[in-house]
């Protein structure tokens, strides 16, 4: 029987088996970087505990065991779609309370009451992170204490507990790992981790839910946009609005991306590739892409909206920013006016999907304007090669960005 690995802290473990499945349960599921290397494979009808100074690692028999053997799929033709892995990680908690034990399960469908309070008020929260894998056989993470900080702001403002940084990043370690097999080889795309946090108990009556579920899955993707890093086609919206102020649009709450299907549906049907936003007070400033930030360039100088409670403090904006100043580039947080838009050298989009996106055309008022001459803009190129050469472990990480895990 095939076997897998999951991580805990020695600390307070426990395992649990039911119906001949073993659980892990524990505080934080935490390891050292390291101990991914002594961890071995082999057949077992019972759960096994290997101890080391810091960290465990429990093999799992039965229905709990992921095969060994290599995954075949088209590497080099991977989109940006769901693909089943092998595990996925919960954890849940009462309103009130604290999350102290999670576990990994098989990846699959999960039970949730009709009245839980994120299907019926929308009482819910995402992140987006990715795993890629380097030449020498590591596994590197970008910035993901970033994620748990963000989806600890967003839980306080959407009224729910939240794990903390150590607990979302030691999920997420343990997520990415025990689905390992899944991470595309370098250079062909990444493991993209998505965790949730939402509002799992039940109410009927518009409240805080009574209990909240914590839970990552992961999936190999390429690129987001089909064109890669070919430009993109925007348009501006004028009558919809992604948030208002006062509202929840600098969260990464579930709400916001509801919102925008509509408007977004519409610019497809007409050949776009998605949709830019307007402020909604005074429908002339730039506000951001249906997922991702937007950058405007004119000359030396990268402009970018203020982060103002509309807007989602992207990490990915947040470290193209750092990056384009330690190239040289005077780069400004402000409010953006579509003139400066329809001015500009260059323009392009951030997020966790689409990395760097380059803009090839902008279409305002049914005016169309063009960017260079359909080629990928020399900054979003150079942008882009700093950023993914750091996160691919190409480049030295003088900023302190990159989490190994093996």
């Amino acid at each position: 029987m095939e076997t897998a690995a999951v991580f805990s802290t020695a600390a307070a473990t426990t395992t649990t088996t039911v119906a001949g499945r073993c659980f892990l349960r524990s505080p934080h599921l935490s390891f050292l970087p390291k101990l991914r290397n002594q961890l071995r494979f082999g057949s077992l009808n019972t759960c096994n505990i290997y101890a080391n100074v810091n960290a465990r690692a429990i093999e799992v028999a039965s229905s709990l065991s992921v095969p060994s053997e290599t995954v075949e799929l088209d590497w080099d033709n991977l989109g940006f779609g769901l693909v089943h892995t092998d595990y996925m990680y919960t954890m849940k908690c009462s309103l009130g309370e604290a999350f102290t034990k999670g576990e990994l399960v098989p990846f699959g469908n999960i039970e949730i009451n009709p009245s839980a309070g994120v299907l019926n008020y929308g009482q819910g929260l995402f992140e987006g992170l990715k795993a890629y894998r380097t030449e020498d056989g590591n596994i590197l993470l970008f910035r993901p204490e970033e994620n748990a900080k963000r989806m600890i702001a967003g839980a306080e403002r959407m009224c729910m507990p939240s794990p903390s940084v150590d607990q979302f990043l030691q999920a997420v370690k343990a997520t990415v790992l025990a689905n390992e097999r899944w991470i595309p080889p370098p250079g062909k795309g990444s493991l993209y981790i998505r965790p949730l946090l939402m509002g799992s108990g039940s109410v009927l009556g518009l409240a805080p839910a009574p209990e909240y579920t914590f839970l990552i899955y992961v999936s190999p993707v390429g690129n987001y946009f089909k064109e890669g890093l070919s430009p993109i086609n925007l348009v501006v919206e004028t009558e919809m609005h992604r948030a208002t102020p006062g509202g929840t649009g600098g969260v990464k709450t579930i709400g916001n991306y509801a919102a925008v299907l509509k408007a977004q549906g519409a610019a497809k049907a007409k050949g776009y590739s998605d949709v830019l936003y307007l402020d909604s007070t005074h429908k002339k400033y730039l506000e951001e892409v249906s997922s991702c930030n937007i950058f405007v360039v004119k000359g030396n100088t990268i402009s970018t909206p203020d982060i103002k409670g509309t807007i989602l403090p992207g990490i990915t904006r947040k470290s193209i920013i750092d990056v384009a100043r330690d190239q040289g580039f005077e780069v400004f947080e402000k409010p953006v006016a579509v003139d400066e838009l329809l001015a500009a050298d260059e323009v392009f989009c951030t997020g966790t999907a689409v990395v760097v996106s380059p803009v090839g055309s902008i279409t305002y008022l049914g005016k169309r304007v063009t960017y260079g001459n359909t080629g990928v803009g020399l900054v979003s190129q150079q942008l882009y090669s700093g950023l993914t050469r750091l996160q691919m472990g190409l480049a030295d990480d003088k900023m302190g960005w990159i989490v190994e895990l093996k």
